[in-house]
């Protein structure tokens, strides 16, 4: 009776695994912007909706938002500019702009659909192409759906690890499963940072900006450390040992290898 049971919980565990894989290779859709297939889950109109459905949290997180409304002012004006001057202005996307009170968090984050963030204690270290180079990274997040292909990927993993859980009828193999998607979705979440580097060097130079800010925020935030611990930009924006190189090899190939 107990090998029959097994067996019950290992087809049903097959089978969860099956939907899971075939719902996630479903979710195929081309991007114009990175010029890739990407697996989302989720409508242009949902994503949008969960997006400005997540700003009072995140808000609320950072100390909500800046009083300072001349810096606010100066955080709409480029990020603004940016999106009218490049491939952002031809998307369906909601961009707006926040600047947050937190004077200690070295941060930015952007939003699926469109909301985008700065800290003030980010905001207060950069020059207005420096900060170009900020917003354009965030933007480009959200014009190559990277939180949605997160959650498409979150989706399959929790997908499998159900599975896994199911057919094993052991929770430590669960917890295992899910340990190991966790280090797949950081690694592909590196790649979304070099990519928003790179197309973010596009959105500037199409703006006017000089990209070489994006390069001169790394240092920036380099800085920042005081030789301590790494500013909280880093733990949502892997920083890879090559991520300069990258900025400088993307800028000596613009605008050949920019989305038009």
């Amino acid at each position: 009776m107990r090998e029959s049971s097994a067996g019950i919980r290992i087809i049903i565990g097959i089978i969860i695994a099956i939907i899971s894989f075939v719902s996630f290779l479903g979710s195929q859709e081309f991007n114009p912007v990175t010029g890739e297939d990407q697996y989302v889950s989720l409508t242009v109109d949902q994503e949008i909706t969960l997006g400005l459905q997540s700003e009072p949290e995140l808000m609320s997180q950072f100390g909500g938002l800046s009083n300072d409304q001349r810096d606010q002012s100066i955080v709409d004006d480029i990020g603004f500019d940016l999106v009218r001057n490049s491939i952002a202005a031809d998307t369906p996307w909601e961009f707006d702009f926040h600047l947050l009170a937190d004077a200690s968090t070295v941060n930015a984050f952007a939003l699926p659909g469109g909301p985008i963030f700065i800290t003030e204690a980010l905001y207060s270290r950069l020059d207005r192409d420096e900060l170009a180079g900020v917003l354009a990274h965030e933007i480009v997040h959200v014009l190559a759906r990277h939180g949605a292909q997160r959650i498409a990927k979150s989706e399959l993993t929790n997908g499998l690890i159900g599975a896994v859980g199911v057919a094993s009828g052991e929770a430590s193999a669960a917890q295992t499963a899910a340990m190991v998607g966790q280090i797949v979705n950081m690694s592909y979440g590196r790649q979304d940072e070099l990519q928003s580097d790179a197309i973010g060097v596009c959105l500037m130079l199409d703006a006017g900006y000089d990209p070489q800010g994006m390069v001169e925020v790394m240092r920036v935030l380099a800085e920042a450390t005081g030789g301590a611990r790494q500013p909280e930009f880093f733990s949502t924006h892997p920083n890879p040992d090559n991520r300069i190189d990258e900025i400088e090899e993307a800028i000596a190939n613009a605008p050949e290898n920019c989305p038009s």
